[in-house]
């Protein structure tokens, strides 16, 4: 069973960059298909980023392309999010979640969630 760790959250003002790192344990991230979800206050979670098991193909909600880029290293066994020209919309915990099957912008799709890191954007 894989455990997630999220990192890199912190409060930044708006229009600054965030790179944020999720760590993973017990399984290669190269075997999962790998997404970031954020919830912001009174909000539902949300996909915002997603990269695929098999190729390595990105996607993104609408609200954050050209904006966020999610990537992998699987000698570090870990995922990114680089999030640039943050804005106080973008104020949420941000969660890492993996599955070893499926593709997907669906929050149920994915079996393994980390705990989350805050961001916090003021402006």
């Amino acid at each position: 069973q894989v455990q997630l760790v999220e990192s890199g959250g912190g409060l930044v003002q708006a229009g600054g960059s965030l790179r944020l790192s999720c760590a993973a344990s017990g399984g290669s991230l190269s075997s999962y298909a790998m997404a970031w979800f954020r919830q912001a206050p009174g909000k539902e979670r949300e996909f915002v980023a997603g990269i695929s098991r098999s190729d390595d193909n990105t996607y993104y909600a609408d609200s954050v392309k050209g904006r966020f880029t999610i990537s992998r290293d699987n000698a570090k066994n870990t995922v990114y999010l680089q999030i640039t020209g943050l804005k106080p919309s973008d104020t949420a915990v941000y969660y890492c979640a993996a599955d070893p099957t499926h593709d997907s912008c669906g929050l149920a799709d994915y079996e393994y969630w980390g705990q989350g890191t805050q961001v916090t954007v003021s402006s």
